[in-house]
This record gives C-alpha cells, structure tokens and sequence, in this order.
C-alpha cells in the first residue's frame, strides 16, 4: 500500500500527462501556428576577447540574462545564440580571473547580431561589473539586482561536500547540519520552507526542509554557477521565500547549440573523512539536436573531528542526468531524465533516540521537461513552459536493518511563463501560472497521507528611469492540503482538509549614485501555508532524536521582510553593507517542550506552534587591494530572533519576559583573509570567528565562540590544446580547532569536523 499509493498518484495526474504529450505537440506545426516556419532565425553570435592581449578567451561562460539563456566559449572564444526575439538585451560573460561585464546588445527584427566584447583581467573575486550598452543610453537597467550570482573563482574555493558547506562563507548564511552529510543553508537565521532550493528552477521534490538529518538532493560539484534569488526575483519560484531562492544552474536541458563539443571534469579529494568526488559532463551538438551528458558520484568514510571519529558519518552519493534539446527557428524543447541516489549516517545520541545510529537512504527519480516557444507579437516575445515528474523515497535504517522511519514523495509541477517587451513605462517582465500536486506517505509514525495541491498566479516587471532600477513582483497561491483519510486523533484533533489562500508581493529599488556607488532597498511580504508536516505529523522521529505532534489547526505563516543596501564596486574594491528585518506575525516552528513524548519517554515532544517573531541583523562583506597584489578580504553578520510570548505562556511557565530569543539562531559571525595574487596564482589566509551565542530558546543550550584558521591557494593555465585547468587547495581548520555549529542538532554531543585539506582539480575542455 505504501508505495503503489503515490506512485499510482504520481501518473495518473492531468499534469502527468500533460508533460507527457505537450513535446509532441510542439512538433505538429508549432512553427506555423506562431509565425516562424519560414522566418529565418536571429542569432546573437559573438568573439570574447581579453582586454589587454587582444586574444580570445576560451571557456568564458556567457549568460543571455532576460531570457536566461546560457552558453560557453569555444577555444577560439566564439559563442552563439539562435532564436532571440527582438529587444535589447543584456549578455553577462564571466571567466575565471577577469573582470564579469554585462554587454548591452539590441536584436532588430530580421537582423542577426555580431558583437566583439573585451574582459579585463582582475584579482578580485567579487563582481566588479562593468555595463557597455551598443545602443542608446547607459542607464540603472541590468546594473545592479537584488538577486547575487555565486560563480568561477569563488565557487570552486568555496565548493564543499554540501550545498549548504558550499554556501557557508557567504555573508548571512550558516548550515543547519546534523552530521556533515545533511547539511542545508540558513538564511539571515530563516531555514526550511522559508528558504526554497531549486535545480535549473525546480523545486528538489525532497523533504530536506522538514527535519535536520535530511539531506538536500543536490550535488554542487558540477554546477556552472549559484543564483541566489531575493525580492521580486523570488516571486517567479514561491510566495514563502522571506528568506531568498538558491538556485543551482546545472543547465541540464540545453538552450543553446554550442559551436562545437564541450565539456569539463572535476576530481576533490579531502583528508578529514579519506573522501573523495569525480565528476563530468560534456555538450555535443548534432544538427538541431544537443545532448548533455552529466555525472559525478562521492564517497566518504566517518569524519574526523578534534575529540576523535565523528562515527556513523559516511556518505555515497551519486547524480547522473541525461538531457537534449531540438532547436529550431520557432525555440527549443527539451528533456531531461536523472537520477538521485545518497546512502548516509546519522551519528548515534547516546543518551537515546537511537544510540547505534541511524543509516539513511534515498533515492529520486526525475524526469524534467522545457521548451521557449518564440511568439510573432509585438508585445509579447516567448512563451516557456516547463514540467518536472519527481519519485523521491527515503528509508531512515534503525540496527538491524529495521526502517524507524520511510518517506516517498511524489511530485508533479508545471510552469507557463509568458516574457514580454515595453508597454508603457514597464520595459520588460515576466507572467506566468504554476500547479503542482504532491503526495506524501510517510510510515514509522501516524502521520497520514496527503495530497497538496497548490495554483498559482505570478507576474515580475522591470523598469528604469534614468540611474534608477525598479523590480516588482506579485503572486497569488491556491492550496489545498487534503488528507487521504479524515479522522479524529487524540494526540493533534481533527485530521482534515485544509484550504489556504494568500498574495504575496515584493518591491526593489536599487539607485545607480555614481562612482560604483549603488544604494538599494528591497520590500516583500511573504505567505507560506503550513506543510503537511505542520499539520499532520504525529510520531517518532529517531534520526531527528524527537517526537512530533503538528497541529491541524494552524493558520499560514506571513511575513513582512525589508532590506536596505549598499554596494560599492571598483577595479580594486567591492564591499557590500545590508541592514535588514523581518517580522512575523504567525511564525510556525517545531518548538522543544522539554518534556518527554507519551508514547517514546526517551524522546522529546516537539510541538508545532504558531507565534509572533521577528528576525533582523546586519551582514557585511568586501576586498580592497591594499597593496599591488595584496588583497584584504572581510565579512560580517549578525542575526538577532525573537518571540513573543503569550500571557498564557507566562501563567503556564512562570515566565515574566515579554519576548525570547528564538531556538536554533546563528550567532555573530566574522572573517578577516589576506590573499596575494598575481596572474594566474593566488594564495591567501582566512581567519573566522564565530561569537558565543548565549541568546537561545527555551531548553536549548549556549554555544562557546571559536577561531579557525584556513588556508587556500588557487592556480590556472591553458595548454596548447586548447584545454583549460584549474587547481584549487584549500586547507580548513588549519590547527584542528574543536569548535560547534550553534544550528547543529547535535552540538550538545558531537563538535565540527577536524582538520581537512581539500584539493579540487577542473579541466575544461
């Protein structure tokens, strides 16, 4: 009953068939229908060059930022796009040890383009931007967004075993870790749904979010770049991201036809766990057709740490993905089938739960589906439409053998986007409609299964006047939570269907003052109904070491969160400074009552509750070239949460306060480096620091501060082959520090990993 319950649900959706059928009708006369059959294609082609030297660049990666197009140089730097409505545009190129530009190009109607665009050698990692508009005016347009790009250099230092440890070093991040293999990012101290993870757009179709041991289903390892999406650009994937969208951009389905075949591969080995990690993937194009080819697996034994084995701690990971697309004069579709597989541990809780540990497997299966259909009007310029079928099944292994706790999820999405052109003093945007259906079942509690079903409506808008960049963003979300079966518990009460409907809206503003000077500020009010978890759950959780009771009462979460910035860019600067608040007024969170569960005494009962919080701090970071070569490198950030807490709180506990720092809360956190670069070679030093965190919720205990020194060095060359190779080393933890995770749900037992040197080798060729 457990697994033919959502894989039955799984194919027998309208959007099931839909995604099944909606390939083969493109191939009957969609080219007519729209205009294109005869039409010959716009092209964007194009030479990167470097600024200095006049020679090509190979391997720069180039991003058509409006319809979010993407493409490598080949070894002679040349790079193509074909089918690219008319309109101006911007094209992003970023290559390792040069400066990122933003292009500004504009496509005349039966026009192809021919652009020539220099990039400037730099030893800054951060984005010192430069803007070259080949027609009209330079303005705030596509100079500076809300959204940040994670990419090149700072991607492969900061690369990690997780996503979340990838993302660590990034100001306003940390990891809500229980063990080092499910690892998750943490916002500003906004986690789970709060935060949405995506692949190439996509929700992951997991349930990383519902619990601390359970792993994000994406390796980074062969991405080509990190979005992190906030504001109105978060609007386009969820109305519950107060706390941003990460993006991973795998480019899976491919959008353009490369010059010629491409490709690159990676090999990481680290020393604190005898790990290692392979991982390639190639770009052959065929006529109309390309084909995409992705792989890469990891293994790991039991991490090390300064007290000793950090045991039951290894990891298996694999994600493979085979996509191609038919591109033609009317767009493109495309297919994608891949597959998921992680088998890890959960370390043993001595003092219960499960003192042998806990062995977790997963595995998803997932077929996505996309295509840009180029629509002949004078308003509107493509149509993209997008579709993913996901079967996802988690086993949680008690000793034994014995399966505590099993997940399996089915997921079916789809996603209309309409792009259009200026009307009136809107200079371009986005309209589009979503509806997903997922089923869960859950088994090793009474949680019930249920089906979520979820509508919605979104538009994001652009405009400039002048030095000034405006985004907005509206969507309005339909949900349904519909138990299989309705039923009275004793524990949570009613088990029944629930519906929530709410809009969620967001607004930036981002002035250009001037002399790399830009000030922005960024308004979003947020809606998330409560999972099913929130809702239904009811049972042990061994690997979490908890007992949850959710509560078919609680009403959805809304936020209001506001950010005000400052960046400032140079060729020998960059610093950012952001000051920021979010306020909740039903914020849901699992909250630890202390006291042992009815039916598991050795386990604590963790009650899903509804409160008015507020979370706001400040986040900093930068690098200034002090000295010809001599780069200094900082960054800061603090979050501060609180509660309220009700009179019928304080009568019940004795409690006189007003207000209570919420649980699981990162504390102030620093880093100060120097690095020296010259050419192709870097080498630096990193010093961070994390504050003790004394300001903790109830039955949750203090963390002592700490100071860890890293290392890293970085080298580059091409060969006369026309291949390109990167080196990367770094050493974390240099003096094998013993320090904890404030955000681990184990710091009271087990503290971070030991010392770890890690070396990362890329070839492109």
């Amino acid at each position: 009953m457990f697994v033919p319950f959502v894989k039955s649900h799984l194919m027998s959706q309208p959007i099931s068939r839909i995604l099944l059928i909606f390939l083969l009708i493109l191939n009957a006369g969609t080219a007519d229908l729209y205009g294109y059959a005869e039409k010959q294609p716009d092209k964007v082609s194009g030479v990167v060059i470097d600024s200095q030297t006049g020679e090509p660049i190979p391997f720069a990666y180039i991003h058509l930022v409006e319809i979010n197009r993407t493409a490598t140089t080949d070894r002679e730097g040349r790079f193509q796009f074909s089918n690219v409505p008319d309109g101006r545009y911007v094209i992003a190129v970023h290559r390792i040890g040069y400066v990122t530009k933003r292009h500004r190009i504009t496509v005349e109607p039966e026009e192809n383009v021919v652009t020539r665009i220099s990039i400037s050698p730099t030893i800054l990692t951060g984005q010192a931007v430069e803007v070259v508009a080949d027609a009209g005016p330079t303005t705030g347009a596509n100079l500076e967004h809300a959204s940040i790009h994670v990419l090149g250099d700072q991607l492969r230092r900061d690369l990690g075993t997780t996503l979340s440890e990838t993302l660590d070093n990034q100001p306003g991040f940390s990891q809500r870790t229980m063990g080092p293999a499910p690892g998750r990012p943490v916002i500003r101290g906004l986690g789970n749904e709060r935060v949405l993870i995506l692949q190439d757009g996509e929700r992951t179709g997991d349930v990383s979010w519902t619990s601390p041991d359970h792993s994000v289903t994406v390796d980074p390892s062969t991405s080509d770049e990190i979005e992190i999406a906030r504001g109105p650009a978060a609007l386009l994937y969820g109305s519950n991201a107060i706390g941003g969208v990460v993006n991973v951009v795998r480019n899976q389905i491919p959008n353009s036809i490369p010059t010629s075949m491409t490709g690159s591969a990676s090999f990481q080995g680290a020393t604190v766990n005898r790990g290692g990690s392979v991982g390639g993937k190639v770009r052959v194009p065929w006529n109309d057709f390309v084909v995409n080819l992705d792989l890469n697996g990891r293994m790991g034994g039991n991490f090390r740490t300064p007290e000793g084995t950090f045991s039951n701690t290894s990891l298996l990971t694999t994600q493979n993905t085979l996509g191609a697309s038919y591109i033609r004069p009317w767009g493109y579709a495309g297919v994608s089938g891949s597959v998921y597989l992680s088998e890890y541990g959960i370390p043993p809780d001595p003092d219960g739960g499960h003192p042998g540990g806990v062995d977790v497997e997963m595995e998803k299966y997932q077929m996505d589906a996309r295509s840009e259909l180029l629509v002949n009007n004078p308003f509107f310029k493509l149509l993209e439409i997008q579709g993913s079928l996901i079967h996802y099944h988690h086993k949680e292994l008690e000793a034994g053998g014995f399966i505590g706790t099993e997940y399996l999820v089915g997921t079916n999405r789809l996603t209309a986007k309409m792009h259009h052109g200026g009307w009136g003093f809107i200079d371009d945007g986005v309209i589009g409609v979503s509806g997903d259906i997922v089923s869960n079942a859950v088994r090793g509690s009474r949680t019930p299964d249920s089906h979520i079903y979820t509508g919605s409506i979104f538009t994001m808008q652009e405009t400039d006047f002048g030095p000034l960049h405006l985004e907005a963003g509206l969507r309005l979300d339909h949900v349904v939570a519909r138990p299989v079966r309705e039923r009275e518990s004793s524990t949570i009460g009613a088990i029944r269907q629930r519906t929530f409907t709410g809009l969620a809206s967001s607004v930036s503003a981002i002035i250009h003052a001037g002399r790399g000077i830009h000030v922005g500020s960024t308004f979003m009010h947020s809606f998330r109904p409560p999972s099913f978890e929130e809702l239904y759950s009811e049972g042990p959780h061994l690997a979490a070491y908890s007992y949850e009771v959710g509560n078919p009462d609680l009403d959805a979460e809304r936020g209001l969160g506001s950010e005000l910035f400052l960046r400032y860019k140079s060729t020998s600067a960059n610093f950012q400074l952001s000051g920021y608040y979010n306020y909740f007024e039903n914020y849901l969170h699992a909250q630890d009552t202390g006291q042992p569960s009815p039916r598991r005494s050795d386990l604590n009962l963790f009650q899903y509750v509804a409160t008015e919080a507020s979370i706001y701090g400040l986040e900093f970071s930068g690098e200034y070239e002090f000295l010809r070569n001599v780069i200094l490198e900082g960054t800061f950030d603090y979050t501060i949460g609180n509660r309220n807490v009700s009179d019928e709180e304080k009568e019940l506990s004795g409690m006189t306060e007003s207000e209570q720092p919420l649980p699981m809360m990162p504390p102030l956190k620093s880093s100060v480096g120097l690095r020296y670069a010259s050419g192709p070679f870097s080498v630096g030093g990193q010093v961070r620091m994390g504050a003790r965190q004394t300001r903790t919720g109830e039955f949750e205990s203090e963390t002592p501060g700490y100071s860890i020194i890293n290392l890293n060095a970085q080298y580059r060359f091409s060969s006369q082959r026309g291949t390109f190779h990167t080196f990367t080393l770094n050493v974390q933890n240099l003096f094998n520090e013993t320090y904890y995770n404030h955000l681990s749900r184990i710091k009271e037992i087990y503290p971070e990993p030991g010392r770890n040197v890690n070396l990362l080798y890329r070839l492109y060729f």
